[in-house]
């Protein structure tokens, strides 16, 4: 009801801006609910909520990497895949730390000898292990739904340290490594949440 009410006060007062249908009195006492809680509730809707990036702390030393125009465009990707997924910015958080762990946010293909068995793309996603084709695995958007599919799975995600939330779809063998990003990855869907 207080919503209703609301726009309905912004629309007559946009109105009587507009148009000048109304004066006096009227207006005046219009413009206190144009200027109040409406626009900073519109205003504030998309922007991230700091205090779910982080809920639990950072889990010891943090690591933090430059990016370049490939990186971030592979973060927008992720935050953009994260809302598709009508997922939060915690969700964004724990897949953007875990692709600067997995791949430093580079989109990698085959690496030869140096490759983990046939892991590739954002989050070193296997074909052999389900998690689709090399064609799907290094599509950006396709491998963030593809780990978001997994998180959304794992019981509690929201309530566990990010490491442990990553640790849980990834099955690492360095479990721990995730850790190290999550003040970066914050950063990452502070600054990218809204243009993404």
């Amino acid at each position: 009801m207080n919503t209703i009410m609301r726009k309905s006060v912004l629309g007559i007062a946009g109105l009587a801006f507009a148009g000048g249908v109304f004066a006096g009195p009227a207006t005046a006492h219009a413009a206190p609910a144009v200027e109040s809680k409406p626009l900073a509730v519109a205003v504030q809707a998309d922007k991230a909520d700091a205090g779910k990036l982080i809920p639990h702390g950072v889990q010891g030393k943090q690591s933090r990497i430059d990016l370049d125009d490939e990186q971030t465009g592979n973060v927008k990707a992720i935050i953009a895949a994260t809302k598709k997924a009508d997922m939060d910015e915690r969700a964004a958080v724990v897949a953007i730390a875990t692709a600067l762990q997995e791949s430093k946010l580079e989109n990698l293909g085959h690496l030869g000898e140096r490759n983990d068995h046939d892991s590739q793309g954002l989050f070193q996603q296997r074909p052999s292990s389900g998690w689709g084709t090399v064609e799907q695995i290094t599509d950006p958007e396709y491998s963030t739904m593809a780990f978001l599919k997994g998180l959304k799975q794992v019981d509690g995600w929201k309530n566990m340290p990010l490491t442990e939330a990553a640790q849980t779809v990834q099955v690492s063998a360095y479990p721990d490594h995730y850790a190290q990003w999550e003040k970066q990855a914050a950063d990452l869907v502070t600054k990218h949440w809204n243009n993404s």
